[in-house]
């Protein structure tokens, strides 16, 4: 599998992308000092993300009992989380110490400025990252404006899911937004502030439609604001998370869905998705990458920080690495490079060698990747979609 393929379009960062990468390089600051005793982290993950990280991050405990006593985790929806940390910063009381997120929550901590700056100012204590990530998974770290660092990465999506029920299935936008009049309430996709192949798809729309300006939801998303509005007179409500989708695709209430290739190969590990479900790519489709960040909501003492960063160099190690291939959730989900599948646990092999499918390599292969929006733009995306699409249908 490669990852040639990237277009000119992920470079969407401009210069202040090109800079951020060149300040991760940067290694002149002073390491910040260890804590005498060990501590105990709270971790939050409000990205699904602990299915690919929790056994790295519990490798480290292990590996560091001097430095780490225990680590709880939580999970949490990923647009209340924002909220949450803002009240504990005014509070003087932050008691999470690690927030594991995809873009989605990334960017609502970045516009309310809620992370701490990790980059360049402590380039000292993490891997030279533009040495060890793939190259997609370098572009997806300019996104976090130096507020997060990259610890899983895949193409993500849109796909289309179907059962095999659907005996045509569409092949274009026109024909998606066709089959949904005809089969009115088949069709479903989740809330995108809140479900990566949500978020994936609002942002894959533009480049099927051939849009304005793919990277601007305000001013370049006529068609897509149009489009979506016309497929909304089809769908029955939208759920708050991706999950009731794949339940509904499995039951049979819904025939099509949106997925990516991780919610594509996992569920149906899981048996939530008949193993029979078929998946496609919208003709002219552009992939648009996601990943997970680690992020440190402001108001830590120093300690807990050296650890943090200590605890990120060491989930970015190949070995803890393969840990993320999963049973195929976020497919493939290493973010650094030489990490090959059979490094991977033995139940992970087995379950993407079954489930996994042979299209993927050439859909990966000879399609562009393209990064998602910049922050602030995708909370502008957000805030429109939850205003004019999803505010009558919401569940």
């Amino acid at each position: 599998m490669t990852f040639s393929n990237i277009s000119r379009r992920t470079f969407v960062g401009g210069v202040a992308g090109a800079a951020g990468l060149a300040a991760l390089g940067g290694r002149a600051q002073a390491q910040l000092a260890m804590p005498k005793s060990p501590i105990t982290l709270n971790v939050v993950d409000v990205a699904g993300n602990l299915a690919l990280t929790q056994k790295p991050i519990e490798n480290y405990r292990k590996a560091k009992p001097n430095l780490v006593s225990k680590i709880s985790f939580t999970k949490a929806p990923a647009p209340e989380l924002p909220g949450k940390i803002k009240a504990q910063q005014e509070a003087g009381r932050v008691d999470i110490d690690i927030v594991l997120t995809g873009t989605d929550a990334l960017a609502a901590g970045i516009d309310q400025k809620l992370w701490v700056q990790m980059l360049p100012a402590h380039a000292s204590a993490l891997p030279k990252l533009n040495d060890i990530y793939l190259e997609p998974a370098a572009r997806m770290q300019t996104l976090a404006s130096g507020q997060g660092v990259v610890v899983t990465y895949y193409p993500s999506g849109p796909l289309i899911e179907y059962m095999p029920t659907v005996k045509t299935a569409p092949t274009t936008a026109e024909e998606l937004l066709a089959w949904t009049r005809e089969n009115k309430n088949r069709f479903l996709y989740a809330r995108p502030a809140n479900s990566g192949p949500g978020r994936t798809w609002l942002m894959g729309l533009p480049y099927l439609l051939k849009d304005a300006d793919p990277t601007d939801p305000i001013k370049g998303w006529d068609k897509t604001w149009a489009y979506l509005k016309a497929l909304g007179e089809n769908i029955e409500y939208y759920p708050s998370g991706t999950t009731p989708t794949m339940k509904e695709l499995g039951e049979g209430s819904r025939d099509i869905i949106v997925s990516t290739t991780g919610w594509d190969i996992n569920p149906r590990v899981l048996g939530i998705v008949p193993k029979e479900a078929k998946v496609g790519a919208l003709k002219g489709f552009h992939w648009v990458a996601d990943a997970h960040y680690v992020c440190v909501p402001k108001g830590l003492p120093d300690e807990k920080m050296a650890v943090i960063l200590d605890l990120i160099s060491f989930i970015l190690q190949p070995q803890q690495q393969a840990y993320t291939y999963d049973e195929g959730y976020f497919y493939p989900g290493p973010a650094v490079k030489n990490v090959p599948l059979d490094l991977a646990p033995a139940e992970s092999q087995a379950a993407i060698k079954e489930y996994g499918r042979p299209e993927y390599a050439a859909l990966i292969a000879d399609n562009p990747i393209e990064l998602p929006l910049m922050p602030d733009k995708m909370v502008q995306a957000f805030r429109r979609w939850d205003e004019e699409i999803g505010a009558a249908k919401k569940k």
